[in-house]
């Protein structure tokens, strides 16, 4: 498959680069396309939490233990001592406890949700291909004089390069909706949480490798 290449003006090229069809041809009429993708979004998502949370239980709840209440009688309740939980300062019943989200997902997998993630985006005409192009210096302005010309300046933007580039780093990271990525680090969650992608020619080359 091969696509326009356009400079940083948004002005086509006239030069074309070729799409490996086994990375943006996907068919995403597979049975389980759809599931793959929720496994490997669950993955990615599941693997950020930190699973830190904790809520005092009954034990651990600093309260007197004195017994507040007759046994029977009082119309409602047993209530022990000031940590129970039916009172309003009581510790909580089966509360969250620390815990590990993190998931494993094999490698085939994982590298097949990314590549129905790109074929899914480039049936929805939203990957530019971009020359290959850095900012003589770090500067906001200049990325968004970059976005104007796509017009996506007010869209959720990724641009990705095939090795880290500092000056353009540091202009993006700065505005809300866009981010930049290397070629390498891309993944499902990342291609399809955008309204839009920037692909440099040298990005494309690593992508086209994808296993």
């Amino acid at each position: 498959m091969e696509v326009a290449v356009y400079n940083i003006k948004g002005e086509d090229t006239g030069r074309k680069v070729t799409l490996n069809d086994e990375v943006f041809a996907r068919d995403l009429s597979e049975g389980n396309a759809e599931h793959t993708i929720y496994l490997d979004i669950k993955q990615y998502l599941g693997n950020q939490r930190q699973g830190t949370h904790k809520s005092k239980e009954r034990s651990e709840v600093s309260y007197s233990t004195r017994k507040i209440g007759r046994q029977k009688g009082g119309g409602g309740a047993r209530r022990g001592d000031l940590n129970s939980p039916v009172l309003y300062h009581g510790g909580r019943v089966f509360g969250p406890r620390p815990r590990d989200y993190r998931t494993k997902l094999n490698k085939k997998m994982k590298s097949l949700a990314r590549k129905i993630a790109l074929t899914s985006r480039l049936n929805d005409k939203k990957i530019f291909v971009v020359e290959n192009f850095t900012f003589d210096k770090p500067r906001t302005k200049s990325y968004m004089e970059l976005a104007k010309n796509f017009k996506v300046e007010d869209k959720k933007t990724l641009v990705v390069f095939a090795a880290p580039d500092n000056n353009v780093l540091l202009s993006v990271r700065n505005v809300p909706n866009a981010m930049m990525a290397q070629a390498i680090d891309l993944n499902a969650f990342t291609v399809l949480n955008t309204d839009a992608i920037l692909l440099t020619e040298d990005s494309v080359a690593v992508i086209n490798d994808f296993k």
